[in-house]
């Protein structure tokens, strides 16, 4: 017996120092794929001018926009975790870095004790672990400074302590009166990790969702389904309302949504189509191959989808009205449910509150994690098959999945370490314009199609462009015709340049703007594309 016990540790022990070790080198991928620093967006220069503005002390505000509005449309949860970073002298720029590579190896290590914990089986967990470890997306999306990889890490915190929660022996009977104080700390602790998903992106609603959900589904009275919903909200509301209470006082919004409907479009559609098939492959040559056939990612996608939604359907419904019946496994259960519940909460997003949200790869994202949770948990169900042949299947699937996910992985990590990704290239850090402007005598006013970058490489807030069109309501803007007014009048005062980079390479629509803001004034720069105007000499 004390063998057993001694080897059954062993074992165990094993098994932690394995995911820890994948968590390290998910580190140490993401480091070394990141030489010139992470990739970065508009969205990134946001979150990381926003962590500048809390170390500052003047609290989260637009510093990279002359406006230096207090934020809202970019919860506070990553520019924070940048700015608690920061308090080391560590430059948020450089700091994001830092977090998302802890963050690769954080989210593999979680994912591998979720496979573990699942499956019951040390097998299935350092597979899933392997799974995410080489997936070129998910490595992409940790490569870039944005908010997804610590949204994930929130919400894997959030499943593992929801199975907890549900994992105690006590709960077969009365989970919640009575009985040790164990259950509502779980069910608590998944509540503000809930929380910390939403502040550090609002699609952290569909968290809320998917775990009241489940608790109404699962549990087998209407008394305990309300009161461990209730002490799961009262986990979630206290920072939301803290957040939601800020805003409103500072900025008069909760969230800087507006309520208007906008379909989804053909090009958004399609976009998330090929970022689908990215996910299922990553080799290009495959990719393509895939594409070229007509529909079939589309097939597949759909059959996977109705998959999993009649499956997590039939475990959930045959709970909910047959309360006697077996418990479904939380974990895939949980994260099968999140699937549907992150994809009506994206495309509501869409339809009803943000026309400028995509199908791109970091939206998608979550439920990728999901997926691949699914499919260690179908390859864990084939091998308990215990036939040669259905073991074999699995097996072959996991050496076939690993192998060319690996593949896909080296040829990510290679083409990354070769430069920045966006506005780290050096298209922009050799910019001849960026030089221009950091020239200008302090207090010129920079009105830009890119103030994002401005900010960037110049340290200077500037102005939005006058514009038609507002990309988050899809709705014309008023004022349009003042705003070029004020612009060029401001411009031909001394007090401000425009700027605009890529002329000529936008659409026919956004050219015919910046042809209308351009008129009457003097281009002072011009090179490769980028031109900068001024009073006239």
């Amino acid at each position: 017996m004390r063998n057993f016990i001694m080897t059954s540790r062993q074992s165990l022990l094993a098994s932690f120092l394995i995911l820890g070790l994948l968590a390290v080198l998910g580190t140490f991928f993401t480091l070394y794929a990141t030489p010139q620093g992470l990739g970065l967006s508009d969205d990134s220069i946001a979150y990381i001018a926003g962590a500048r503005s809390i170390l500052s002390g003047n609290g989260y505000h637009a510093i990279w926009l002359a406006s230096n509005k207090p934020v809202t449309h970019f919860p506070p949860g990553f520019s924070s975790i940048l700015a608690l970073l920061g308090l080391s002298g560590l430059d948020p720029l450089r700091g994001t870095r830092f977090i998302n590579s802890l963050l690769f190896g954080a989210n593999t290590f979680l994912l591998g004790f979720i496979g573990w914990r699942m499956t019951k089986s040390q097998v299935a967990g350092i597979l899933l672990a392997l799974l995410f470890l080489f997936n070129a997306s998910m490595f992409r999306v940790h490569a870039v400074a944005m908010s997804e990889p610590l949204y994930i890490f929130f919400s894997l915190a959030a499943f593992i302590t929801f199975a907890q929660y549900f994992g105690l022996p006590q709960l077969a009977e009365e989970p919640l009166k009575g009985k040790p104080f164990d259950a509502r700390v779980w069910l608590i602790l998944t509540g503000i990790l809930t929380a910390l998903a939403y502040l550090t992106r609002y699609a952290g609603l569909a968290l809320l969702a998917t775990f009241i959900l489940a608790l109404i589904l699962l549990h087998d009275t209407w008394r305990k389904r309300l009161t461990s919903a209730g002490i799961f909200i009262a986990g979630f509301v206290p920072l939301v309302l803290a957040w939601s209470i800020r805003n409103k006082l500072a900025a008069n919004n909760a969230t800087n949504r507006t309520l208007v409907y906008h379909p989804l479009t053909e090009e958004n559609i399609n976009t998330g189509i090929f970022n689908f098939a990215e996910f299922l492959a990553p080799i290009e040559e495959w990719r393509r191959a895939l594409i070229r056939i007509p529909n079939l990612v589309v097939i597949i996608l759909f059959v996977i989808v109705i998959i999993l939604l009649v499956w997590v359907a039939y475990k959930g419904l045959k709970k909910f009205f047959r309360p006697d019946t077996e418990t479904p496994e939380i974990l895939s259960f949980t994260s099968t449910l999140y699937i549907f519940g992150y994809l009506a909460s994206i495309v509501s997003s869409m339809l009803l509150f943000d026309a400028s949200t995509k199908f791109k790869l970091r939206i998608n994202a979550p439920m990728y994690v999901s997926l691949l949770i699914m499919l260690v948990f179908f390859l864990h169900w084939l091998w308990q098959k215990r036939a040669v042949y259905w073991r074999s299947l699995s097996a072959m699937i996991a050496i076939f999945i690993l192998a060319f996910s690996a593949y896909g992985m080296f040829d990510t990590v290679t083409q990354l370490r070769k430069g920045g990704q966006g506005y780290p290239s050096f298209v922009w850090f050799d910019s001849e314009a960026m030089a221009f402007l950091r020239d200008l005598p302090d207090g010129t006013g920079i009105y830009s199609n890119q103030p994002g970058p401005v900010y960037l490489y110049t340290d200077r807030a500037g102005y939005v462009l006058p514009d038609l069109v507002d990309p988050v309501t899809g709705l014309p803007r008023e004022g349009y015709e003042e705003g070029i007014a004020a612009l060029k009048q401001d411009v031909l005062s001394g007090n401000a340049v425009l700027v605009l980079f890529k002329f000529g390479s936008e659409s026919e629509n956004v050219q015919s703007i910046y042809i209308q803001l351009a008129d009457g004034l003097y281009l002072a720069h011009d090179t490769r594309g980028d031109k900068i105007y001024t009073a006239f000499p």
